[in-house]
């Protein structure tokens, strides 16, 4: 147990990104200089991109100031591609820096912006793909994850009915010891070999949860923080019935638990009740 409680601390405090397919505004608005750019186009959309273009075999790093002063730090990797960045705590004021290492563990700013956001749609970034949440619903290219969820929910009415049934597939997956004592920081989910193999570790069972819920058109917030004391994962789910079930699905080192979702059919009281009064828990890491 307290090798995963590391895990998932190390998990929050660096994560890389992947690239993923979305879509994108057709005027470009970037800032940037001989280094590296910001793409802010898509900001009112829930994200932003960044690349780095000076030649370096140097590490990069990206970190992403919120509203509410949380540092979310990323690892850049030069793949040549542009890559996403979540703004994943709604309409605020949030800043965008990147680093480029010098020596040891020291980093030098290679640049850095501020803006301000109006999120178009609340959901938005937690309805897209992003960082450890990756997948696609595109054509050809659709992700093995959405074919499933929406195997999985096709004759299904509510959100929560929905829930309940990718709660139950990923429930058949494997806990992987081996894997959880061997990852390294930095690691990345790739959601379809999770589902193929029906094993993994804890942020396996998140991300392919979550990428199941998005693609299907419920938000979903991957979220990390404390429940009382403990270091704890729980799914935050909007459901149309209910709005914001807070700790839908939770994690608590050893074992995923699903919210009863019994209530919205028959009437009881609002989500969350489910959770108290949301005193015992603190967010700390929305993705």
């Amino acid at each position: 147990m307290k090798k995963m409680l590391r895990f998932i601390a190390l998990l929050c405090i660096v994560v890389t990104l992947l690239p993923m397919t979305v879509a994108l505004a057709a005027d470009k608005v970037v800032e940037g200089n001989d280094k590296a750019d910001v793409d802010l186009t898509n900001k009112s959309s829930g994200f932003v991109q960044v690349t780095y273009k000076a030649n370096t075999e140097a590490k990069i790093k990206v970190i992403v100031r919120t509203p509410r002063s949380t540092q979310y730090q990323y690892n850049y990797y030069k793949d040549g591609a542009g890559q996403f960045y979540p703004l994943s705590e709604g309409d605020g004021k949030y800043s965008v820096e990147v680093y480029t290492n010098t020596t040891g563990n020291k980093y030098a700013l290679s640049f850095k912006t501020s803006f301000d956001v109006k999120l178009t749609d609340e959901f938005g970034p937690f309805l897209k793909p992003s960082n450890y949440v990756n997948f696609t619903t595109e054509g050809d290219k659709k992700s093995e994850v959405i074919k499933k969820a929406e195997e999985l929910t096709k004759d299904l009415k509510t959100d929560l009915d929905k829930l309940a049934a990718i709660y139950a597939e990923v429930l058949k997956f494997k806990y992987d010891y081996d894997k959880a004592d061997t990852v390294q920081g930095g690691y990345i989910p790739d959601v379809d070999k999770i589902l193929s193999s029906k094993k993994g570790i804890c942020l396996d069972y998140a991300a392919v949860m979550t990428s199941m819920l998005r693609g299907i058109k419920i938000p979903c917030q991957l979220v990390v923080g404390y429940a009382g004391d403990q270091y704890h994962a729980w799914i935050n789910v909007y459901s149309k019935e209910a709005g914001w079930v807070e700790g839908a699905v939770q994690f608590d080192g050893k074992t995923w638990k699903l919210m009863d979702p019994t209530y919205v059919s028959t009437g009881g009281s609002s989500a969350n009740s489910f959770v108290g009064d949301g005193k015992n828990y603190s967010a700390k890491y929305y993705y």
